[in-house]
Parts: C-alpha cells; structure tokens; sequence
C-alpha cells in the first residue's frame, strides 16, 4: 500500500492548522478548518482502501475480497457534518462583518 495519501492528508492538515491560525481573515480561517475536514475525508478512505478489492454496493462480486464499507460509510458522514460547520462558520463571519464593518479577528475585540 503506497503512503502517498497519508503524506497528501499530513500536508493538509498543515495547510489547514496554517490557515487556522496564522490568518487574520475569518473566510481565510473558515477554509483551513474546511481543509483539515476535508484532510479527515482523505484519511478514512484511504484507511479503507484494499488494492484489487471492490465496492461493497457490487452485490454480483467476482471475487470475495471487498473495500471496507465502515470508512465509506464514515466519510459520509463527515461529509455532512463539515459541510454544516462551514456554514455556520461562515453565517458567524456574515454576522462579524456586519457588526464590526470588517472580516478581520485581529481588528476588533469581540468581548468589548
């Protein structure tokens, strides 16, 4: 098994955890907690990957080996669930914006 997704999932959680929190804007901030999300998809597919296997939904297999449906069936999940943490991300930085008049965490304290 090759560990070139595992590298790709580590630098997207760097690439993410760097966004996080080394950037000032909250859209900026929002897509590094989006690509570490989306790192988390990476890595439970891979996880559940088997060369030469086939999709668990092929009722019909040729053969008996099939991929693992339990980290199909978790990326679903995830997929949702970041999906709905982006959004109420974003609905916060709509509501910063038009409290504040600007998108930046460092401009404005928010406990004044």
């Amino acid at each position: 098994m090759s560990a070139l997704p595992f590298i790709a999932v580590a630098l997207m959680v760097a690439i993410g955890i760097y966004a996080a929190v080394m950037k000032r804007n909250l859209v900026k901030i929002v897509l590094g907690v989006n690509i570490i999300g989306s790192a988390a998809n990476l890595f439970l597919v891979a996880a559940g990957y088997r060369e030469g296997a086939v999709a668990p939904i092929f009722t019909a297999a040729p053969q008996l080996q099939m991929v693992l449906p339990t980290p199909q069936a978790l990326t679903l999940t995830s997929i949702v669930i970041n999906l709905a943490v982006t959004a109420m991300m974003l609905s916060f930085a709509i509501l910063i914006h038009k409290n504040y008049g600007s998108a930046d965490s460092q401009k404005r304290r928010l406990l004044e």
